[in-house]
């Protein structure tokens, strides 16, 4: 699009021969039963003084008890290691971590045309505040699935914990503006940022891209802190999504890698945070339309992005 910041086994005895007379059998029976009497007694005395001792030598605790034989090894990993369940109620991935999502454009800039075109400092120059966007040729705006997208990530990424801030939610006439949306994720400390798009080019050009921050260091500008960790962000959500929704890398730029660095966007320029936009795709392209406007797709996508910020955070 065009925007500024687009149990044990059985016991057995040893068979007994159905020619002895039962007496004979019985006698001998006992006699074993007296001969074992007291190596079992040694045994169990035995047992109770290492279990007293604890593990390592450290008490047991109490109501427990160590688990010996076959459902003993039964239990152990394949190392031999006792094997860990897995604990009920552990914590959701994402704990404790900050997400910023930025849904591109507003529904409302279509009709706040003088405001959106104020200019605004991105640190390398001035640029627009914002702009419209792009529509599919249905008319089906950028707003509109950005927006949605945003939301249903939104569900995605608090399932695993996060906490997540939007820049907007259309709740607003128009905006917000590139800066101020950069100053949105700054002020939330957020460990990742994601703006979603949706590309505007030509009908042929297909796929998605991620754009990554480019090293600026000039007025307010200054991405050096944040290139390198944006990149491996940017890197993680372009597998994920290509995995997730089927979709390859756009074939009119990036060489293939679904990889772009930018230095003329604000949003980029004026993060304080690891960034990157995500292009979903090219709006003006007929088979890529028809998967921008699919619910069921655009649920793919959102699910790519929060794989890919999930993997990028180490959940």
């Amino acid at each position: 699009m065009r925007y500024d910041d687009s149990s044990p086994p059985p016991e057995s005895d040893a068979p007994v021969s159905p020619d002895r007379p039962w007496f004979a059998r019985r006698s001998t029976l006992i006699v074993t039963a007296a001969a074992l009497a007291p190596a079992c007694l040694a045994g169990w005395v035995l047992t109770q003084v290492v279990a007293g001792s604890g593990h390592h030598g450290q008490d047991a605790k109490p109501g427990t008890a160590a688990a010996t034989g076959p459902r003993a090894a039964a239990s152990a990993s394949p190392s031999g290691s006792p094997s860990t369940p897995a604990k009920p109620g552990a914590p959701a991935k994402l704990t404790g971590r900050t997400v910023v999502i930025d849904p591109g454009h507003n529904t409302g800039n279509f009709k706040h045309t003088s405001e959106i075109d104020k200019q605004v400092d991105i640190g390398t120059a001035d640029k627009e505040c914002d702009t419209t966007g792009t529509t599919t040729n249905s008319g089906y705006m950028e707003a509109e699935f950005t927006l949605d997208v945003s939301q249903r990530l939104r569900t995605v990424l608090e399932a695993q914990g996060a906490k997540v801030v939007l820049t907007h939610e259309a709740d607003r006439p128009w905006g917000p503006c590139i800066d101020e949306r950069a100053r949105i994720g700054n002020a939330a400390g957020a460990d990742a940022v994601v703006s979603v798009h949706a590309d505007g080019v030509s009908a042929g050009s297909r796929g998605f891209h991620i754009i990554l921050p480019a090293k600026v260091k000039q007025g307010a500008a200054d991405t050096a802190a944040i290139v390198e960790p944006s990149r491996r962000l940017g890197e993680r959500i372009a597998g994920n999504f290509a995995r997730t929704t089927g979709s390859a890398p756009a074939n009119y730029l990036g060489s293939g890698t679904g990889l772009v660095v930018r230095d003329d966007l604000g949003g980029l320029n004026l993060s304080t945070r690891p960034k990157v936009f995500i292009e979903c795709g090219n709006m003006r392209d007929a088979k890529d339309a028809a998967q921008l406007t699919s619910p069921e797709w655009r649920q793919k996508a959102a699910q790519g992005i929060a794989d890919g910020i999930v993997g990028f955070l180490g959940g």
